[in-house]
């Protein structure tokens, strides 16, 4: 997909203030770690993540998203009533019916003539929502949208540390189908975009390209969709090893689309910004694909993986930190659970 018309005016994001260190989750799991005699510091070996964020008991999806929304409105320096459309894309939402957009459509104030929906791709969410947004764009259907997503990880973190203290049939094998869900943070984000005609410093979205391959949608499953705003326990099954090398294969294969699309090589990019997981899987996937890992910029040793959030916020710390400068060929790459993986380029 090549996109003409279509810019990236702003992307904003929110941190929960609460930090959990993975040593803190460690402790927390000493009847484990005694009962199988596991040494600490293991997690944060394995992982590469030294903390991630919560929000605080009661937090809705909906309110941090909003949150994201108003300071990306805001950086764009518009109004509530400029936005056409809202799209919730998180893994979080307030709950099933009706969708998490409706709320946050309520607490930005949002015209009415603004057509709002929740999209749900796993980790891909955002960046599903931004292909769709930019083809809305693209088609004239839509001036100025707004995509964004509330990640609550904590219920998830939680609820699985109860159930490893609490199962003592586990073993060192069997308590691997966990570890991923130990590795989850909490944030909020928002990108905006609009119409090159009505931009004003935004960046050009070149192109996009996605690959799936659903045969391995067994390899990472959550349930409890439910609101996730820690009146439940959602519980997440992860194969990581599976995971990584099939998601690092679609991810290849979808480099190889994208370079097409835009006629780029491996070393066309001046930065590159992915979806969060962790050391092994960012060392894995650059190495598979060819490419400069001083042009990564990452966040997990700090945030840990937010789920659908994790790119854009990554992004826009990118761009806070001075990676990101005028004119830079930028490609953004996510992955999610299903397998699926979408990368667009853009031109800063």
């Amino acid at each position: 997909m090549r996109y003409t018309d279509v810019c990236i005016e702003a992307i904003s994001y929110v941190l929960p203030e609460r930090r959990v260190t993975t040593a803190a989750i460690e402790r927390l799991l000493r009847p484990l770690y005694d009962r199988l005699h596991l040494p600490e510091g293991r997690l944060e070996l394995m992982t590469g993540i030294r903390e991630r964020r919560f929000w605080g008991a009661g937090t809705l999806p909906s309110q941090v998203s909003a949150e994201a929304g108003r300071r990306a409105i805001a950086k764009a320096e518009l109004a509530p009533e400029q936005i056409d459309c809202l799209l919730h894309c998180a893994v979080s939402r307030d709950f099933v019916e009706p969708a998490t957009s409706t709320a946050v459509h309520r607490l930005l104030k949002l015209p009415s003539h603004a057509l709002n929906f929740d999209i749900s791709n796993a980790c891909l969410g955002v960046m599903t929502g931004m292909m769709m947004m930019a083809n809305m764009i693209q088609l004239g259907q839509v001036e100025s949208g707004l995509v964004v997503a509330g990640e609550n990880g904590g219920p998830l973190v939680e609820g699985t540390i109860a159930q490893l203290n609490r199962d003592e049939t586990l073993t060192r094998r069997s308590i691997k189908d966990q570890i991923a869900s130990l590795t989850i943070g909490s944030v909020a984000t928002a990108v905006l975009m609009r119409h090159v005609s009505k931009s004003a410093n935004g960046h050009r979205v070149l192109g996009a390209a996605h690959y799936s391959d659903t045969s391995g949608n067994h390899l990472c499953q959550g349930g409890a969709d439910i609101a996730m705003d820690g009146r439940n326990c959602p519980v997440m099954v992860t194969d990581s090893q599976e995971l990584l090398l099939r998601g690092v294969e679609a991810a290849a294969k979808t480099w190889e689309r994208i370079k097409k699309v835009l006629g780029w090589t491996n070393e066309s990019p001046d930065a590159v910004c992915g979806h969060q997981v962790g050391k092994a899987h960012r060392d894995a996937l650059f190495d598979r694909l060819g490419l400069d890992l001083a042009k990564d910029y990452s966040t997990f040793e700090f945030l840990g993986n937010c789920g659908a959030a994790s790119l854009p916020v990554t992004t826009a710390m990118a761009e806070e930190a001075g990676r990101l400068h005028k004119g830079d060929k930028v490609v953004l790459m996510g992955i999610g659970s299903g397998i699926n993986c979408a990368m667009f380029g853009v031109q800063w």
